[in-house]
């Protein structure tokens, strides 16, 4: 894939991953793997922020963070960056979650977003960009 070229999921595509309460990666499955270009083994262990796009304003970030923190279930639209250079965008839900051997982490499932929903997400995320300064 070139980069700068967009990956559009297809409608069954179902990405999940799973962090610690850093935000390291612990799992993730194989449609992330394969949408995200990234192997298992490349993941595992790092920050989620590896996949972070350079146009997603911070303010999404604190918002989802900020969100999560509190234990609360976060929902927004994400374009991510591939391993190649590329990007893709998804509609993401963080939920904090207790894993089977106790510790605290968040889980995210993510699906295709429509076009409509992208269009909408990138004129605020241009807005908010502006706002902090970026581009």
């Amino acid at each position: 894939m070139a980069a700068g070229q967009e990956t559009v999921l297809d409608d069954y595509a179902f990405l999940v991953s799973e962090t610690d309460a850093k935000g390291i990666i612990r799992f993730a499955n194989s449609d992330f793997c394969s949408i995200a270009e990234y192997s298992i083994e490349e993941l595992l262990g790092k920050p989620h922020s590896m996949v972070r796009h350079k146009d997603m304003p911070s303010k999404a970030f604190k918002s989802l963070w900020d969100t999560v923190q509190r234990g609360e279930i976060w929902t927004g639209y994400v374009k991510n960056a591939t391993k190649s250079g590329g990007y893709y965008w998804v509609y993401a839900t963080v939920y904090p979650f207790e894993s089977c051997d106790g510790s605290k982490g968040y889980m995210s499932c993510r699906r295709k977003a429509s076009p409509k929903e992208i269009s909408a997400a990138e004129e605020l995320y241009a807005t908010w960009n502006k706002e902090e300064g970026r581009r």
